[in-house]
């Protein structure tokens, strides 16, 4: 028999507590049942679970992950280029892949998770569900949590703009001398941060001004903590990965681009890729840092050179992953003077195969700067010339065309033009860096 613990009233929930609502939840008991045995309120135990369960895309014994709402009737074969190359193609439903395909495609989720309890702990059709779960697990539920608290304590949520204006204010100031302190109290009308946060951002780098230009700062040995700036943290909100499923059902011939980074050395030069999916061809572009503003000058700069009709009919449609770089989504949707040029949506955290088709491009990246080698090197003309040779490669996926041929196809050579790839002959692709020895020597 459970006994009221006065204790625990407006405390958070522990670790045990967040075991036993897993434990709860498994034997079917309401919330109400769970607040009274715990001793909280029933509105505290539905926020907890609905807040720190997680999604999960399992199928269930001798089935796959579906989640079609024609999954029981289709009769579709080789949907996906996989399926269709092998020499007894299965059923769609069978297959994990076709849903990312096929045209008739209409994602759905179970309708018991829209009402308490929102999980499928106590389901008693889990074992046969095929549609994405819903857990609460104890253990799982607690991390999330502790992770919330430490986001909720790092980084910085301010514009790009917002800090130009106050590294304009401090750092002419700084490298004259004069202390943050001092700068901030005879400024303190125009300053709506605190200090600490202003330390923060010269912390962070975010400044003209460096720890070095702080004559007391660099005298102390340096904080370890993670670096982190976002734009806007609720740049994911509408943009999720099922809200970008339920846009390509209801937009089936929207072309799809997927972006992403890819690292050099830490602090180093990063690549912007743009992997036009349909195509299966990819652009880069080089980046001295890895932020929102580099990013949306690149998106700015293919705008130009494509003009905003051919941008709009290409690219309307692009994913990205969580990555802070990407977290100014507004600037990417809309140009300069409020035209929306396209829609942005982001993966789920930790789901690279989410973008599967950019990840497999980013393999022949490696093959001219392995991981863990520097980017510092290479001129946008480098970058180019690399991914000419990689849209020059045939590829099994698109019957041995190559990725140049099937962009000149689909959107024509002055698009390829605009892009900067370049046909290379067949017996000339070169697929390792040497390709800029050969640059040189010419």
């Amino acid at each position: 028999m459970y006994q009221k613990d006065y204790t625990k009233i407006n405390k958070h929930l522990t670790f045990e507590d967040r075991v036993l609502i897993s434990e709860f939840l498994s034997s079917k008991l309401s919330f109400k049942e769970i607040a009274r045995r715990l001793c909280k309120d029933p509105t505290t135990i539905a926020k907890e679970v609905k807040k720190n369960s997680t999604a999960s895309k399992t199928g269930s014994y001798g089935k796959r992950f579906n989640d079609c709402a024609y999954r029981d009737t289709c009769s579709k074969i080789s949907v996906c280029s996989e399926c269709s190359q092998k020499k007894k193609p299965r059923h769609c439903r069978f297959c994990p892949d076709c849903i990312h395909y096929c045209s008739t495609y209409k994602p759905v989720k179970c309708e018991k998770l829209s009402k308490p309890p929102y999980v499928c702990n106590g389901c008693s059709d889990r074992s046969r569900c095929t549609l994405e779960k819903n857990i609460y697990h104890g253990g799982k539920a607690h991390q999330k949590y502790k992770q919330l608290l430490s986001e909720a304590r790092t980084g910085i949520s301010f514009s790009e703009e917002e800090v130009k204006e106050l590294d304009d204010l401090f750092s002419p100031l700084i490298k004259k001398g004069q202390s943050i302190h001092h700068i901030y109290n005879n400024h303190k009308d125009e300053i709506m941060v605190s200090e600490s946060t202003i330390y923060n951002l010269v912390d962070y780098s975010l400044f003209e001004a460096r720890n070095i230009d702080l004559p007391r700062k660099v005298r102390f040995a340096p904080k370890k903590k993670k670096k982190t700036f976002k734009v806007d943290k609720q740049c994911r909100i509408n943009r999720t990965y099922f809200e970008y499923r339920i846009f390509v059902h209801d937009n089936p011939n929207v072309p799809i681009t997927q972006i992403d980074s890819v690292e050099g050395i830490k602090g180093g030069k990063v690549l912007l890729t743009v992997h036009f999916v349909k195509a299966e061809c990819m652009i880069a572009f080089i980046r001295d840092k890895n932020t929102a503003a580099s990013v949306t000058s690149a998106f700015n700069h293919l705008y130009e050179v494509l003009t905003p009709e051919i941008f709009k009919a290409v690219m309307p449609l692009i994913l990205g992953d969580n990555g802070s770089e990407f977290s100014d989504p507004k600037a990417i949707e809309f140009d300069s003077e409020g035209n929306q040029r396209a829609r942005v949506f982001y993966c789920d955290p930790s789901s690279p195969g989410q973008k599967g088709s950019a990840e497999r491009n980013h393999e022949f990246i490696r093959f001219f700067v392995p991981k863990g080698k520097s980017f510092n090197s290479l001129t946008q003309e480098d970058v180019d010339l690399m991914m000419s040779h990689i849209a020059s490669y045939s590829r099994p996926s698109l019957l041995d065309k190559t990725p140049y041929e099937m962009m000149e196809f689909y959107y024509g050579r002055k698009v390829c033009d605009a892009l900067n790839l370049t046909y290379i002959k067949p017996d000339e692709v070169t697929l390792n860096a040497s390709i800029w020895s050969k640059k040189e020597d010419e």
